[in-house]
């Protein structure tokens, strides 16, 4: 219970610094997911590329049908690997952004 001034004070500081707290997790998570997906279309249209290119060589219609099965494999298997990953890093986003209201739920009890 709040008996004065300065017990109103001290809480209202420590429910500000577990905002900002939570803000800084959030933008910290938010930053790599944004570098991660941006490696990741990287990595992807580099790999579109250097497929386009050797389908332009390729000697045969099977050749040509190899390559693109072979391109379409990877790139749906990669898409999955992506999508899991972004995935895990989304629950710890949440899971990190919500410690220090969790903590300043317990310390205000």
């Amino acid at each position: 219970m709040i008996n004065n001034f300065q017990d109103f004070q001290k809480l209202g500081q420590t429910n500000a610094d577990a905002a900002m707290k939570m803000i800084g997790e959030w933008n910290k998570n938010w930053q790599a997911i944004a570098a991660e997906m941006s490696d990741y279309s990287k990595r992807a249209f580099e790999d579109g590329t250097a497929t386009f290119e050797k389908l332009l060589t390729a000697k045969s219609l099977e050749q040509a049908v190899e390559i693109q099965t072979s391109y379409a494999k990877r790139a749906y298997d990669e898409y999955m690997q992506q999508m899991t990953r972004i995935g895990t890093m989304y629950t710890n986003l949440a899971k990190d952004a919500y410690k220090p209201v969790e903590k300043a739920f317990q310390n205000g009890r």
